[in-house]
C-alpha cells in the first residue's frame, strides 16, 4: 500500500497486496479487491468498486458508484462520470463455471459520461469523449465524442473538452483531418477513417429527420 500521503476512509474495504499512489484519495464504502493497483493523486468516489488485479494510472478521476472490474485498464487522467460501469464477460451466464475474461483499455486523457456502460473488449481512445447514458459496443477512436446505444461518433472534441465544429476543421491529407480548437488554440489530429464515420452517422441522423 502507498506512503502516508494516501488518505483511506474508515468505511473503505482494502483488500492485501493492493498498490495505491502518494496523494491518492479513496471514499466513503469503496471496495479494492486485492492485486489492484490505483496510481498517484488520483480520486475515487463513494461505493465505488475495484475489481481484482484492475490497473488505474495516475490522476484518475471515478465518481460515485462505478464498477470497475477484472481486466480493465484505465490509464492517465481518465475521468469516469457517476455509475459508470464496466463488463468482462461477453457470454455472462450465472451458472457458467468456465467463462474467458475479456480485457477492455480506457487510454490517457479519455471521459466517460455519468451512467455509461462499456461493454468489454473495447479501447476508448486517448481524449476521447462518452456521451452520458452510452453504450460502447466498439472501440472509440482519439479525440472522438460518441453517444446513444449502441454508441456512435457525433463528433470530436479537443485536449480541453470542448467540442470541435466543422468550421474549426483547418487542414486534411491522405490519412487525417486537423482541427482547431477555438478555445484553447490547440490543434487536433483524427484519422481520416474515424472522420468519414462521423460524417457518415451525421448524414444518417439528417436523412432520418
Amino acid at each position: 500500500m502507498g506512503g502516508k500521503e494516501v488518505f483511506i476512509h474508515p468505511t473503505a474495504v482494502v483488500e492485501e497486496n493492493v498498490v495505491i499512489g502518494a496523494g491518492t484519495r479513496i471514499w466513503h464504502f469503496v471496495h479494492v479487491r486485492k492485486g489492484a493497483r490505483i496510481g498517484r493523486n488520483c480520486n475515487i468516489g463513494k461505493d465505488v468498486y475495484i475489481d481484482v488485479d484492475v490497473v488505474i494510472g495516475d490522476n484518475v478521476k471515478i465518481q460515485n458508484f462505478v464498477s470497475v472490474y477484472r481486466g480493465v485498464t484505465i490509464e492517465d487522467d481518465v475521468f469516469v462520470g457517476p455509475h459508470a460501469t464496466f463488463t468482462n464477460d461477453l457470454y455472462p451466464r450465472a451458472f457458467n463455471e468456465s467463462w474467458e475474461l475479456i480485457p477492455t483499455k480506457v487510454k490517457k486523457g479519455a471521459s466517460i459520461g455519468a451512467n455509461a456502460t462499456i461493454v468489454c473488449g473495447v479501447t476508448i481512445g486517448e481524449y476521447s469523449m462518452i456521451g452520458a447514458g452510452a453504450v460502447v459496443t466498439k472501440d472509440v477512436p482519439p479525440h472522438a465524442l460518441v453517444v446513444g446505444n449502441p454508441a456512435r461518433i457525433v463528433g470530436f472534441v479537443c485536449f480541453c473538452g470542448r467540442p470541435l465544429r466543422d468550421e474549426d476543421l483547418i487542414a486534411k491529407d491522405e490519412n487525417s483531418v486537423i482541427f482547431k480548437c477555438r478555445y484553447c488554440g490547440k490543434e487536433v489530429k483524427v484519422s481520416k477513417e474515424s472522420y468519414e464515420e462521423y460524417l457518415s452517422n451525421k448524414h444518417l441522423k439528417q436523412t432520418v429527420r
